[in-house]
């Protein structure tokens, strides 16, 4: 039985993954169960997360977020059996049910996703009715599911699209997003955009993907095109609002930390593995995961999944993630 794994000692020029082929599983612990795997997402590996973790191998399994037989769920961090491969051993708390109107690819597509929405809106910026919400690059796999669930919890969103045919996408909507601003160009300004669309107020919650950090000479032309510069983000942050970014590496000057003092912001890290990080955590985690397979079988939401392709494919698949080529969701179906 053949699984699919990363090699970590490969340089980010030179992404490794390959199909190794697997022992028989060990027998079945208490609490752990066997789950026959019927579909499997494909998300990039944080790399230089599971070198800061200790967790340095030879060769990391590939595919955590996984559909099967009876149960679905992510693999812990720390698992040592890939998702693209046709059964593994997994501990029950990382488990929820998957409701029958759900299909494999759905939930194995949205899983991910979904708990980083969740994490992002809820937990960490509380969104509510009447809120406003900017969505940077409302397109991606996760923005589309933020956006909805934003939606859902009756806010008003505002995304980015980075290029014409995401802000076509964006624009078809419904309920429709309150504005969408296209940054494919290099000439809109995104501050001035929200401030002007909350009458100057600014919004109360932004998610981020991704800042510029450093001046036009320090960063590729292509990012500066796309991405906000972070003063931006401070200028059109609303008073008492929440900034939720997923730049690692954002650094404050000791200006940008007193206008976020003065407005009362908050700002918070999206790190969605940090609910695998703590068992203290494990019963928000699994609320979290259940009221997400909820939301899809009701229709609050709907992942944006690529065809679903095989299992020989997912090693081509896997290497055009990692280098983050495509828009929509990759899901290996068995």
């Amino acid at each position: 039985m053949k699984g699919l794994y990363f090699q970590q000692s490969s340089t980010d020029e030179e992404i490794t993954f390959v199909f190794q082929e697997r022992e028989n599983l060990p027998v079945t612990e208490d609490n752990f169960v066997k789950l026959q795997v019927k579909a499997c997402a494909l998300s990039q590996i944080n790399t230089k997360l599971l070198a800061e973790m200790k967790m340095k191998k030879d060769l990391f399994p590939v595919g955590r977020e996984i559909a099967g037989i009876v149960l679905d769920g992510i693999l812990p961090l720390d698992s040592e059996d890939p998702g693209l491969c046709e059964v593994v051993r997994v501990h029950e708390h990382y488990l929820v049910h998957k409701p029958e109107k759900v299909t494999w690819t759905e939930a194995a597509g949205s899983i991910r996703d979904g708990v980083r929405a969740y994490t992002a809106l809820h937990y960490l910026s509380h969104v509510s009715p009447g809120k406003s919400v900017l969505i940077m690059d409302g397109a991606s796999a996760f923005g589309t599911i933020a956006i909805q669930l934003a939606h859902h919890r009756g806010a008003k969103v505002i995304s980015t699209a980075c290029s014409l045919e995401d802000k076509q996408c964006l624009e078809r909507f419904r309920p429709p997003i309150a504005r969408v601003i296209d940054v494919s160009n290099g000439k809109v300004h995104v501050a001035e955009s929200c401030l002007e669309e909350t009458g100057g107020l600014g919004v109360d919650i932004v998610l981020d993907a991704g800042v510029r950090l450093y001046s036009k000479d320090d960063e590729p032309a292509v990012k500066l095109q796309l991405l906000p510069h972070k003063h931006d983000i401070i200028t059109l942050l609303g008073v008492g609002g929440h900034w939720v970014t997923t730049e690692e590496n954002l650094q404050l000057d000791p200006p940008d930390s007193h206008c976020l003092f003065l407005k009362g912001a908050t700002l918070a890290f999206l790190n969605d593995e940090v609910w695998n990080l703590s068992n203290v955590q494990q019963g928000k985690y699994l609320c979290i995961l259940k009221d997400v397979m909820e939301k899809l079988s009701t229709g609050v939401f709907r992942p944006q999944l690529d065809e679903p392709i095989p299992l020989y494919e997912a090693k081509v698949s896997m290497e055009a993630v990692q280098k983050h080529q495509g828009r929509k969701k990759q899901v290996v179906q068995f």
